[in-house]
């Protein structure tokens, strides 16, 4: 693989599209417009040097016919300077006798008349021969050539070839200073209008910045529990519906203003639910209570029956029995429901050092002796891990966890309870190499009445609150819980802040009204 190769980049901007697409389409009409400008004013040069090119050559053809006439004789090149005035600097004539003669002089740069040497004229003939009127002439540079017939006169009338050139070195500096500024007047207009560009996008898209930045503060707020209000909005100068950007800003307020009010109708519904199972569940702990006391008393009685062997006797042994056993696991769901409610409500929560090493190694030593088929491991650091939080509510997760690791895998499973400090928080992990955790069932295995197995089977199958209540307990302590299952490793993590950011010192009243030992293991994976 080539390490110096580079990925996909990903898709522009929008910002970024605006910006090429308006300069790549302004910096091809001014390119357009500069070749079109610099072609048309060469053109124009080109054209003025034509112009005076023609001047000179009529002119020095009538200095050559005029001397013909006069001396009835081939003027020389030179002689034709006489009479003319305003000469450029660097303009030749040549003579071409039809006898063969031939004379050349060009105006040095001292105004003086050099003559042409025989190269340079050659070369002058040689293009004109060729059809060429441009040339570079050596030791003089580039000319622009012309010429006329004269005919002398006298007993042996003949005629001259009189060639006039300009150079055109003027004319290319010209041109080369025009297209030169031209271009610098073309890339600084670019510039300009990449920067101008630039900040009215930036301006005219700030809008959707806005509405981007309201979005991602409104997603960051924790929108899935408890009392939630979204006072986030658009600003009222980036949500103007009358432009297209604030139309969308509009949209959005419109938008939070619908959630924010179905997500207080919710609010009041689960208040109303919480209310509802708290009430029930406090009012019917004195019927069961009363239930579980009589159905005590019956079997009493009947345990001192002068006939025990009865099988009506018997018959109603087995059935207060069984209504002993249904109450109290009524009395143990009514129990639990009332507990998540309250800890929903954030009460119930008594603060004190707690040792969560001790606790976990309380756990297993209490798990032990109900599953003694299992293989128990304990793994704790030397020095105590420490958190401020509830003990008695603390030892709920730790029992349940472990009872849920127990309940829900075979004989022979290894179940290691460990504890370790990363960071700012205390970690408590439950490990089994059991069977893992069905995929389907595993986003809500944190809900009430939940259940791994699908199963209504008493035997295993608990209440499916003792993972709410958890739950419910380690948020409450500002931690998180979380699992990870695959066939073979089932991981059940708590991180507990070992010091909440919003914890209190620890209230001695409050942990002699609450350190009562509610904790039960309470299974439901």
């Amino acid at each position: 693989m080539n390490p110096f190769r580079h990925g996909p980049r990903g898709p522009l901007s929008l910002q970024a599209r605006l910006m090429a697409a308006v300069t790549g389409f302004v910096s091809l009409i001014l390119v357009v417009i500069a070749i079109a400008t610099s072609v048309v004013l060469g053109n124009v040069l080109n054209g003025r040097l034509q112009d005076e090119l023609a001047t000179a050559s009529k002119s020095l053809a009538r200095s050559a016919a005029a001397s013909a006439f006069i001396s009835h004789t081939v003027p020389s090149a030179s002689s034709l300077w006489e009479g003319q005035t305003g000469v450029p600097t660097g303009t030749l004539v040549m003579v071409l006798s039809d006898t063969g003669s031939v004379t050349g002089s060009y105006v040095s740069p001292d105004r003086v008349a050099q003559d042409l040497n025989g190269t340079q004229m050659r070369q002058i003939v040689t293009a004109l021969n060729q059809g060429r009127y441009d040339e570079e002439i050596g030791g003089l540079g580039s000319y622009q050539l012309a010429h006329q017939a004269v005919a002398i006169p006298g007993d042996t009338p003949h005629s001259v070839e009189v060639i006039t050139g300009l150079p055109r070195a003027s004319v290319e500096a010209q041109i080369t200073t025009l297209f030169s500024m031209i271009a610098l007047t073309t890339i600084g207009g670019l510039i300009l209008l990449a920067l101008s560009t630039a900040i009215t996008i930036r301006l005219a898209l700030r809008p959707l910045r806005e509405v981007a930045a309201t979005a991602n503060r409104v997603a960051n707020q924790p929108l899935d529990r408890g009392d939630v209000s979204i006072t986030e909005r658009v600003p009222a100068a980036e949500a103007d519906p009358r432009t297209e950007t604030g139309l969308v800003g509009a949209a959005l307020n419109t938008l939070l203003d619908h959630v924010d009010a179905s997500l207080a109708v919710r609010q009041r519904n689960e208040e109303r639910m919480r209310q509802f199972v708290a009430d029930a569940s406090h009012e019917l702990r004195t019927p069961l209570s009363s239930i579980r006391g009589y159905s005590e008393l019956s079997l009493r009685a009947l345990s001192t029956s002068t006939a025990p062997e009865d099988p009506a006797t018997a018959s109603a042994h087995t059935a207060l029995e069984r209504i002993q056993a249904q109450s109290l696991r009524m009395t143990r769901l009514v129990e639990d429901l009332l507990l998540l409610a309250r800890l929903e409500e954030g009460r119930e929560l008594s603060l004190s050092t707690v040792d969560l090493s001790r606790l976990a190694i309380e756990g297993v030593e209490d798990a032990r002796p109900t599953a003694p088929d299992h293989v128990w491991t304990i793994d704790v650091p030397a020095e105590p891990v420490e958190l401020i939080g509830d003990t008695g509510r603390l030892q709920q997760v730790v029992a349940n966890l472990v009872a849920n690791a127990r309940t829900h895998t075979p004989a022979g499973t290894r179940i290691t309870v460990e504890v370790a400090v990363d960071g700012e928080d205390a970690v408590l992990r439950v490990r089994d190499d059991g069977p893992g955790i069905d995929p389907q069932v595993r986003d809500e295995l944190f809900s009430r009445f939940a259940r791994g197995d699908r199963s209504r089977n008493r035997a295993t199958g608990g209440s499916g609150l003792g993972l709410s209540i958890t739950k419910a307990i380690v948020e409450g302590h500002g931690g998180t819980i979380s699992v990870q299952s695959e066939p073979g490793e089932t991981v059940f993590t708590v991180r507990l802040p070992r010091m909440p950011h919003a914890a209190s010192a620890p209230d001695d009243d409050r942990a002699a009204e609450g350190g009562h030992e509610i904790g039960r293991a309470i299974g439901g994976r």
